[in-house]
């Protein structure tokens, strides 16, 4: 699923509904849900420039980080279980 949102904000929406997911199947949903939307955002920032624009890639580039670390604690948990 490609997530061409007019609303910029929207990979923001995705990653805080990931992050605070308390039902681990829906979890990995979420997370592909706001990964996918992290890398189109990062994809139409591409050709940007600004202060703005540098300032949204660090918060996209933080907000992968994150939630790669929470798959790899689900993923470890679903091992451990």
């Amino acid at each position: 699923m490609k997530y061409e949102y007019q609303n910029p904000n929207q990979w923001r929406v995705l990653y805080r509904a990931a992050l605070f997911e308390n039902d681990s199947c829906l979890l990995v949903k979420r997370l592909s849900e706001a990964e996918e939307a992290i890398v189109d955002r990062t994809r139409q920032l591409f050709h940007e420039i600004g202060v703005d624009v540098e300032t949204e890639r660090e918060g996209l580039d933080d907000a992968l980080y994150a939630l790669n670390a929470l798959r790899g604690t689900l993923e470890r948990n679903t091992r451990a279980a």
